[in-house]
């Protein structure tokens, strides 16, 4: 049963997906009751305003009496009881990315969804950006900017969505033309019982695909492959359907793939087609692991019809995501770069072996209890000295005391005008604090947009 033709839907969960769908449904005459766990929630004077019918303070049978569908958020499980009883009493229980799928205008252009534990937000930009550079009229959303129900409010000629394995759980019909998990590593284990029911969340990407559709996956993850194999059968079985399977990899490739972009010395090659070489010298995509965002993007734009010229260009013009490795500015020789994003050790990892010369790092801030050993490991031989700030500085200067110079700057601000008269020709300053913000700052991104105003005021 479609959502437009229901009269009463629950949405539950009323955070920025959550009030999208209600949005969504009330401009198709919906009657709308929104449901939450907490006693109040954003914006909830304007829901009343609009007609929604609130019951805050928890999720109960009573609050979805009524309702012929629920929309449930992506941070409320679905297998809470009462929607498990909701579903098994006939009322249609799907997420929000299933709602806009089932109400995307007569049409619309196709999906191509984008999942992995990291890098999934920087590749769906990137593929978001090839789209657009192709002249093709793109959205570009999910998990990433803009709830997918805003697609439903004009044609689009491609759809590119980011997707969390939370809003993944709750697809039923949407489907797919091109699907791509670019890698699986633990996470989410306070929602899920094991790694395995997490990597199975992330393979429902494949599900419901055309016969036209096809997987990008990353050959260097085995989980990841196996998901791919595992689609390709069941897919086979069930559909008497083949789903062309692509893979990108840093090494050598493996064999069985339909096609591959394989790494090489500042770009990467495809081995089918063309076999083009796409040179990957953007400061937005430095270092492997943005190597291998590029790669999982120009396969999805290549096997989507974007020529091989028009990839080569949008890699070149490609402007970055804000905080993630972010060129900021260059003066005197020196750059700065903002990755206020990395809120914890593993993504300061990454963006320290990133990049090459000399680096002076700033970090710190509320920790996570994690140890900083991994960040020393692998600014060695590039690191000039360390500038703490926030909460968790001694344990910073602890981890790095014997490898370098550490300057306690306690506040950003200080951190900053400490790396201007240290930092010399040459050299580069990252930001990367490897915690949480709110020591000090709203959230990563008010860290960051204050970093960036101390930099452009040098």
């Amino acid at each position: 049963m479609e959502p437009f033709r229901l009269s009463q839907v629950a949405v539950v969960g009323l955070g920025k997906s959550g009030r999208a769908a209600i949005d969504l449904l009330l401009s198709r005459g919906v009657r709308v009751v929104g449901v939450d766990e907490k006693a109040e929630v954003e914006q909830s004077d304007q829901l009343r305003e609009k007609g929604v019918r609130l019951h805050l303070g928890g999720i109960t049978s009573d609050a979805l009496a009524g309702a012929q569908g629920v929309v449930v958020s992506p941070g409320v499980p679905l297998d809470k009881p009462v929607l498990q009883q909701a579903a098994r009493s006939g009322v249609a229980v799907m997420g929000e990315i299933e709602l806009a799928y089932r109400m995307l205008p007569t049409g619309a252009g196709p999906l191509l969804g984008i999942t992995g534990t990291n890098g999934k937000s920087t590749t769906t930009a990137l593929l978001g950006h090839l789209q657009q550079t192709a002249g093709r009229h793109t959205f570009i959303g999910g998990n990433l900017g803009r709830p997918f129900s805003e697609a439903c409010a004009e044609r689009f000629d491609v759809h590119v969505v980011e997707m969390s394995s939370f809003q993944l759980e709750g697809i039923v019909e949407t489907s797919f033309l091109g699907g791509a998990i670019l890698n699986i590593t633990p996470d989410h284990l306070d929602r899920y019982p094991d790694p395995r029911a997490y990597a199975a969340a992330k393979g429902r990407i494949f599900d419901n695909m055309p016969q036209s559709g096809f997987a990008v996956v990353n050959a260097d993850d085995a989980t990841v492959v196996a998901l791919a194999r595992g689609a390709q059968e069941r897919l086979a079985r069930l559909k008497k359907q083949y789903l062309a399977v692509y893979a990108f990899s840093m090494g050598e490739g493996l064999p069985g793939f339909d096609g591959l972009a394989l790494a090489e010395a500042n770009g990467f090659r495809f081995n089918f087609g063309e076999k083009s070489f796409f040179e990957v010298a953007n400061r937005a995509l430095r270092g492997a692991h943005n190597l291998q965002n590029a790669m999982a993007a120009s396969l999805m734009a290549s096997l989507h019809g974007v020529p091989a010229k028009v990839i080569s260009q949008g890699l070149a013009t490609f402007g970055g995501l804000p905080h993630r490795l972010e060129w900021v500015r260059e003066v005197n020789g020196v750059e700065w770069v903002n990755d206020s994003k990395a809120t914890n050790v593993d993504s300061s990892v990454v963006a320290l072996r990133a990049l090459t010369g000399r680096v002076w790092l700033i970090a710190g801030g509320k920790g996570k209890g994690a140890p900083y050993a991994p960040m020393v490991d692998a600014a060695k031989g590039k690191l000039r000295g360390v500038l703490t700030i926030g909460h968790d500085a001694p344990n910073v200067k602890q981890a790095f005391g014997a490898e370098c110079p550490v300057h306690d700057c306690q506040t950003l601000e200080r951190a900053v005008s400490k790396a201007t008269e240290l930092a010399k020709a040459g050299d580069t300053v990252l930001l990367s604090p490897a915690c949480a913000s709110y020591d000090q700052f709203k959230n990563f991104e008010e860290r960051g947009d204050s970093f960036k105003r101390l930099v452009r005021s040098l």
